[in-house]
């Protein structure tokens, strides 16, 4: 149901099939039947500190199986909107949900539908990958006479099948990068979170991460940070484009191939020198 406020205008969002979409004074999207269940939502979203507003007023939309993809120059607040996102930092303002559960209300009830990769994978070094995956499987409180057969899907997906039993710590990064994402996932997660899962990678390992997301999007839908173009163009369905803490930017990558439009030419013009 759509509730009316005051002075409130309408915006033609044709990725709604033709329907109109209600905004109030740009402080978030009212829920309609069509935005109400969706994986992710951030209203008005903000984040202070001290005096100093990092992030402004940022409204995001994740549908069911998309890939996302945050986009902007380093600094611009993507690993502070990611932690927001993630109930890894409160909001100054604003409101969160996953899968229509509000995060600050029930945060345990909506992490069960989150999957989070931060920057810095949370890997023991010490541990075999077998022993993380079990260990994190735990955290989640899966049932134990499912954790064996979920172990055994996520190394699977992951490229880790013959990997169970080494110690993380002799992997290569690209290996460990599989397992920071194997970790994220083997709760089977409507939403998955990546904060700039490709930093630091070789182009091989690039390449086979980029697989992988593309993979998880069959049955999750991805929200993917990045300051790198090619990485946006290569996974993702839509970009949002970040800078100095507010959203600048929103559309899909098929409708910019359609139009004719250079993401590169869109992103400098808004994030160049001077912006």
């Amino acid at each position: 149901m759509v509730e009316f406020g005051f002075d409130y205008f309408l915006v033609w969002n044709k990725k709604f099939y033709g329907k109109i979409e209600i905004r109030l004074n740009c402080k978030g999207f009212v829920m309609n039947e069509q935005t109400a269940m969706l994986p992710l939502s951030a209203r008005g979203l903000c984040r202070n500190y001290a005096d100093t507003t990092v992030v402004h007023e940022i409204d995001l939309q994740l549908r069911k199986n998309e890939v996302l993809g945050l986009l902007g120059p380093n600094g611009a607040g993507k690993s502070t909107i990611i932690r927001m996102l993630t109930g890894n930092l409160a909001p100054s303002k604003g409101s969160v949900k996953i899968c229509g559960i509000d995060l600050t209300e029930q945060p345990r009830i909506a992490k069960t539908h989150l999957g989070y990769l931060p920057e810095v994978p949370p890997l023991y070094q010490e541990l075999t990958v077998n022993e993380l995956l079990r260990f994190v499987a735990q955290l989640h409180r899966m049932d134990k006479q499912a954790l064996q057969s979920a172990l055994d899907y996520v190394k699977e997906q992951c490229g880790l099948s013959d990997r169970g039993s080494q110690l993380i710590g002799t992997l290569s990064k690209g290996f460990q990068q599989r397992v920071g994402i194997a970790q994220a996932i083997i709760h089977r997660p409507k939403v998955i979170v990546l904060d700039e899962p490709t930093v630091g990678l070789d182009p091989n390992q690039t390449r086979e991460v980029r697989q992988l997301i593309d993979g998880l999007a069959t049955t999750s839908s991805v929200v993917f940070s990045t300051h790198i173009l090619s990485e946006v163009e290569n996974i993702c369905d839509r970009v949002n484009i970040i800078h100095q803490g507010r959203l600048v930017y929103d559309e899909y990558l098929t409708t910019l191939k359609d139009e004719g439009k250079s993401l590169e030419t869109i992103f400098m013009a808004l994030t160049g020198i001077g912006n």
